[in-house]
């Protein structure tokens, strides 16, 4: 792909015995938002550290704007941007004061640090905070701090590694907006989220990871359409009748939920599967809260991809995994200064 900012090819990478990236592809397009979902040890976080030169893979292919991760290392470190989990501010200095300080970490002159700073405090709002500690910060202001942290050097590709986690409603919106901004202004974003709306709501395209692998590709509204068409949801008043109501009403695959008192199928024909619903609860004096037709949620997409259970052994490599994964990637770091 010509127009890519990322592209990995058959990408290996393993933690002792257990295959962390199990030949991975992914293309990401200049200037999108690439969301990028799946569960706890898919190997999200491995690929990011790939991508942003912390980890070497054993094997494969992957470039980032133009270069490569491994025999171009340097040139990669000086078009990126990452924003791990964990804010990486000083608590005690103002936002500008971190961001002058990360300003001259990246070779910048004073006067350029300064001006640099103030520019991306009035990029994400927070020039009136400027000059109180970090520790005075709201969750969302600190985040926002962060991710103009990420982009003192203006980089052409930024990961950002489940940016919002931990933040309430109000901060993961901040958040939204300002990866909103980026985008727009050209800026190509690799997001890995848990957050499924985040996902939907930011990502021109989603891949779904799973054992170190990507499973499935494309934009929502795709991934959620091939994993079927419309449902029509049905909230029964009494959940006693639950049971009944699946075997009467006019519909295939339908399946239940008592703690929602819900019953949900696939439907083809939208207003006839709806009329029927309506019609054969009616005949039965079965009452309804509510019925309705809905798209697939990518949530749903997610769960049919991935499944929902994840075996105690693997659980007990993920963790094995990431304390190499923290040695290999304070190694790396070591060799990289």
């Amino acid at each position: 792909m010509a127009d890519a900012a990322i592209t990995v090819e058959g990408a290996r990478k393993r933690y002792g015995t257990k295959p962390a990236l199990d030949g991975l592809d992914l293309t990401v397009g200049r200037g999108t938002v690439h969301g990028m979902l799946g569960p706890n040890g898919a190997g999200k976080t491995t690929l990011v550290r790939v991508l942003a030169t912390l980890l070497r893979p054993d094997a494969g292919r992957v470039e980032v704007a133009g270069h490569d991760v491994v025999t171009e290392a340097y040139a990669v470190r000086r078009r990126i941007g990452l924003l791990g989990q964990h804010a990486a501010l000083d608590e005690e200095l103002s936002g500008r004061q971190n961001l002058e300080l990360f300003g001259r970490l990246h070779h910048l002159g004073a006067e350029r640090a300064r001006a640099r700073a103030g520019e991306l405090l009035a990029r994400f709002g927070l020039t009136d905070t400027g000059r109180k500690p970090v520790s005075a910060y709201s969750g969302g202001m600190r985040r926002r701090l962060d991710l103009a942290v990420s982009l003192i050097t203006d980089p052409h590709v930024l990961f950002l590694d489940e940016p919002t986690t931990g933040l309430d409603p109000r901060g993961r919106a901040e958040v939204w907006e300002s990866v909103r901004s980026l985008a727009d202004g050209g800026t190509t974003v690799l997001l890995t989220t848990q957050y499924l709306e985040e996902a939907d709501q930011l990502a021109d395209r989603v891949s779904v990871v799973d054992a170190g692998r990507v499973v499935a590709d494309g934009t929502a509204d795709e991934l959620k359409a091939a994993i079927g068409g419309d449902r029509v949801d049905v909230v029964l008043r009494d959940a006693g009748r639950l049971s009944e109501a699946a075997v009467l009403l006019p519909l295939t695959g339908v399946r239940t939920d008592a703690d929602r008192r819900l019953l949900s199928a696939p439907v083809t024909d939208r207003m006839a599967a709806l009329t029927g619903v309506v019609r054969a609860l009616e005949d039965a004096g079965i009452e309804a809260e509510d019925v309705a037709l809905r798209r697939p949620t990518l949530d749903e997409v997610f769960l049919h991809l991935t499944g929902t259970t994840e075996k105690t052994s693997d659980k007990t490599s993920e963790k094995s995994s990431d304390k190499t994964s923290e040695k290999t990637t304070e190694k790396t770091a070591e060799e990289a200064a």
